[in-house]
Parts: C-alpha cells; sequence; structure tokens
C-alpha cells in the first residue's frame, strides 16, 4: 500500500480524477448517499485549489482508499453543514485543528460477494494514520469529524485518541456524532507506510472553483 497526499493539481497524472471516481463509487453508488453528482464523479464545494488529499494506493496504482483534510479556519463540511452537531457549540476555527472528510477505505479489486468484505479494517487504519501524519506536518494538534457512531468503537479500537463534541444525534436516518482526534497521541505510521508528501506546507486560501459547488447532505466519514 502506498499513499500520496496534496492538492488537485499536485497529485501525480490523473490522480485525482480516480479519486473522484472512487468517491461516487463508495458513497454514492455503494452507501446510496444522496449526493447531487455528474458523470460518476463525487465533489462539492470543499474540494477546492486549498483542499489537501490522503490517497491509498494498491501495487497496481489503483485507488483503495482517501480522506481530505481541511483547516477550520476556513469553511468545512461540520462548520458549513452539520453545525447542529455540535448542540449550540461554537464550531472550530483555527489553524491547528483540521477537518477530515470524506475518508473512505473500499478495495472495489478484492473479489468479494458483499460489500462488507470490501472494507478493509488494515487499510483504513494506515490511511488514517498517514492523513494525521499529514495534518501534523501541516501544523494540526487535532483533527475534527463528522462520523457514524459506530466510528466511535472503530477509532479507540485502532488505538486513536478521541473526544464527543456533543452527544451523537440522528440526522436522515443515520446516527451521526462530531469527533475530535488528537494527532499528537495517536500511533504513527509503521515504518515503510509513511506517507509521500507531494505539496508544499503553505497554507493557501481557498480559490473559486469550476467543480460544481452543491451543499452536501451527509455524513463525512464513513467506516468503509
Amino acid at each position: 500500500m502506498k499513499v500520496i497526499t496534496g492538492s488537485a493539481s499536485e497529485l501525480p497524472n490523473d490522480l485525482f480524477s480516480k479519486v473522484c471516481s472512487y468517491r461516487h463509487k463508495v458513497f454514492v453508488e455503494t452507501l446510496g448517499w444522496n449526493l447531487d453528482t455528474k458523470e460518476g464523479i463525487e465533489l462539492d464545494q470543499f474540494d477546492h485549489a486549498g483542499t489537501i488529499y490522503v490517497v491509498a494506493l494498491d501495487e497496481d496504482c489503483e485507488v483503495i482508499g482517501c480522506g481530505r483534510l481541511l483547516p477550520t479556519s476556513q469553511p468545512y463540511l461540520l462548520g458549513e453543514v452539520f453545525p447542529q452537531l455540535l448542540k449550540g457549540a461554537t464550531p472550530p476555527c483555527t489553524p491547528d485543528i483540521w477537518e477530515l472528510s470524506r475518508f473512505a477505505a473500499m478495495d472495489f479489486n478484492k473479489k468479494s460477494d458483499t460489500v462488507l468484505d470490501q472494507v478493509s479494517s488494515s487499510i483504513a487504519v494506515k490511511l488514517l494514520q498517514a492523513a494525521i501524519a499529514c495534518a501534523a506536518r501541516l501544523g494540526a494538534k487535532r483533527l475534527v469529524t463528522v462520523s457514524p457512531i459506530g466510528m466511535e468503537r472503530w477509532l479507540r479500537r485502532g488505538g486513536f485518541v478521541t473526544q464527543r463534541m456533543a452527544p451523537p444525534m440522528t440526522i436522515d436516518g443515520h446516527a451521526l456524532f462530531a469527533c475530535l482526534i488528537e494527532v499528537q497521541k495517536s500511533p504513527a505510521p509503521l515504518f515503510g507506510e509513511q506517507p509521500f508528501f507531494n505539496h508544499q506546507t503553505t497554507l493557501r486560501k481557498p480559490e473559486h472553483s469550476h467543480w460544481q459547488t452543491t451543499r452536501s447532505a451527509q455524513p463525512a466519514t464513513s467506516e468503509a
């Protein structure tokens, strides 16, 4: 497994288009999220020039996992779309807290009979470790996510230090909660699994995107 990070323009070759197609296959085709998409790709208003992507690739350079990172000092999913999950608390807005969203680890190249067989906990753990390492390099001390409640046990089982920001609530039939993940106290990637950092650490402001800017209506992270 290889992990590459960077903005859309910094990812090599056609990797960003592969990530958009992968996200559509995971979140729309497999999980059935009701997202406004076009031509088999999944993008929203948080995909812009300042977004950092974390991408897991198999030995054939096929996408088997992804996530995206945004500083909370800029517009992000929890603050803009799911503030109700904070039960009246002010969403974080600081350069040392970053949001991890659109996190998934499904290996569609793996022969299986069910969707659950395609979910790889091993890939998910390594991908999250790599995302945390990337966020730390960008100055993050904590990550914030919008997660299905089932993620809480998975995170703790993986050795990640987490904290609920408010009690869970049900949105569109999904039990969700806002979660903080401690960056410095979380397990680091194993030797040989460090991500290849393709981007510079300079924080850039988001630019107007030519992509369709639709508001998401579903949770940002997936146990997949």
